[in-house]
């Protein structure tokens, strides 16, 4: 779903796994922000959105493109702490920064979860070079019309341009 662009939320993340340095869209801009918000034990997750964003990450370039992960769990909350999260990221090969979007204030919802509106996972979140959201997908997406958005915004970041309206993806 393309949305009206505006400022991305920060995200609110209590732990990250495969990265030295926590990332932020701050530090981050000047890139096409991919965010892939999953939970380890969503079927859907396993067999697409993961996989999906593991092929942004190896046909994009690293300094166009930054692939995030955001594990955002809203259900089984037991069962998905850290040290699983941990064992799942080695065994399904997830090299991306992944972080723990940190619970909600007395809420099943997490913080960032929120912040984003997101109504479940698999959630796809594209971020322009300029930090404001531009396209989020609930559930699958092709990796043909996903791409084509992710090369969109890039080239709007090398030419300081905006794509004028929207498109019909």
């Amino acid at each position: 779903m393309d949305i009206p662009p505006r400022p991305a939320p920060p995200w609110q993340v209590e732990h990250w796994f495969n990265t030295a340095q926590a990332p932020t869209l701050e530090s981050l801009r000047g890139k096409v922000v991919v965010l892939e918000a999953f939970q380890m034990l969503c079927p859907g997750c396993v067999s697409h959105g993961l996989p999906q964003a593991q092929r942004i990450r190896a046909t994009f370039s690293p300094e166009d493109v930054a692939v995030i992960g955001l594990h955002t769990v809203f259900e089984h909350h037991d069962a998905m702490r850290p040290v699983s999260l941990q064992a799942f990221l080695h065994e399904y090969r997830i090299d991306f920064p992944v972080g723990v979007d940190r619970p909600g204030d007395g809420e099943p919802i997490p913080q960032t979860m929120r912040a984003y509106a997101m109504r479940g996972t698999p959630t796809i979140i594209l971020i322009d070079a300029q930090g404001r959201l531009r396209h989020q997908h609930f559930g699958q997406i092709g990796d043909l019309v996903l791409g084509a958005q992710i090369a969109l915004l890039m080239q709007e970041a090398r030419h300081g341009t905006a794509t004028p309206g929207p498109s019909r993806a």
